[in-house]
């Protein structure tokens, strides 16, 4: 299993009776959606000590922001200081149960690597299916892309489709209107400087010097303007901010709508106006730095405000030289262990299925 990214860890200061306690909190709200009472946590986990020793402690533990209670219950609630310091001083992930791992399988294998934006859309919804979280990903950034080679296929004597197909399997298309009628054999003349030119460079490259690298690479008139017809096109085709803009994939949210967080319309309506806002999802996952690590954001550690009740628990996967994010948002009581595991697997599955 990949390593966690782990913050600064908190909660060293806490005795071994604390954490236990805490652990035991966490456990049951994770498991019950109730708060956590002194008696369930004194019967429940035979840690050895009386229910009132066991209210004391949540009251320590309170006191130093690792749990809270509602007005309404004697129970406990663990904050995200609690969930923070679970995931990196408590849990123990072993890895995806046989049947979650086969599934994940069976699913992905099924669909290959034929299309890349498929297999990854497809991961989503699965990941969602099997980890009661709503599966979220972000096709490869294509900052340091690499073109491998350029088409031009004559859709009609007036309409020219470009092809683009990038390192790793990535494909993006542009059609072009053509104000002159273009010969095939001249489609073929120029699709052939065009890839001595441009392939082997980066989308980057390509987009900042385009006109001088295709500068005299036609001789005829035919050529000249069908390269200037290209010139002018190719700004769209390398657009890498465009290109980055649709490349968020959400799986289903009706898995997070069955969960009691959202049980209110208000919560509800907060959840699918979260998911229309793929702006700030793609730029929430896509930005993530994971440096080969899985990485968890709890609550407020969040950049966003609007998923500052959310969990999203990321890892990489690689397409070739480039690397795309695939995890999973959900509510902050979150079955962690279980989670991580799954998503450390799939994304290991995703890179596995697209390797060449």
């Amino acid at each position: 299993m990949a390593v966690l990214d782990r913050k600064d860890l908190v909660g060293t200061e806490l005795s071994d009776r604390e954490r236990q306690v805490l652990e035991a909190v966490v456990r049951t709200y994770v498991d019950t959606a109730e708060p956590a009472g002194s008696r369930t946590v004194s019967r429940g986990f035979g840690l050895g000590i009386s229910a009132a020793t066991v209210r004391n402690t949540m009251s320590d533990l309170e006191d130093k922001g690792y749990l809270f209670h509602p007005h309404t219950s004697a129970g406990r609630i663990p904050t995200d200081q609690a969930y923070r310091f679970f995931v990196d001083r408590l849990m123990d992930p072993r890895g995806p149960s046989p049947a979650d791992r086969a599934s994940l399988e069976r699913e992905l294998e099924r669909t290959g690597a034929s299309a890349m934006e498929r297999l990854i859309l497809h991961a989503t919804r699965v990941l969602s299916l099997i980890s009661n979280e709503l599966g979220i990903a972000v096709a490869p950034r294509l900052e340091a892309a690499v073109l491998e080679k350029l088409e031009l296929i004559q859709v009609s004597t007036s309409k020219v489709l470009l092809v683009a197909t990038i390192r790793g399997g990535v494909v993006r298309t542009v059609y072009v209107d053509l104000p002159i009628e273009v010969p095939a054999d001249a489609l073929v003349t120029v699709t052939v400087a065009l890839n001595e030119r441009l392939a082997g460079l980066s989308l980057q490259e390509i987009r900042r010097t385009l006109p001088e690298r295709l500068r005299d690479s036609a001789s005829d008139r035919t050529g000249k303007e069908l390269i200037n017809i290209f010139v002018q096109s190719g700004a769209e085709l390398f657009d890498i901010r465009m290109l980055d803009a649709s490349t968020l994939h959400l799986g289903p949210a009706s898995v997070l709508a069955s969960q009691p967080e959202f049980g209110t319309g208000e919560r509800l309506k907060g959840l699918i106006d979260l998911t229309e806002q793929r702006d700030l999802l793609a730029a929430a996952v896509g930005n993530r730095q994971h440096a080969g690590r899985l990485k968890i954001t709890i609550g407020a550690e969040n950049d966003a405000s609007a998923l500052s009740d959310f969990t999203l628990v990321t890892a990489e996967y690689s397409v070739g030289d480039l690397k795309g994010v695939i995890g999973v948002i959900g509510p902050t009581r979150m079955p962690y262990e279980k989670v991580v595991t799954i998503v450390d697997y799939t994304s290991s599955l995703v890179t596995r299925v697209l390797a060449p």
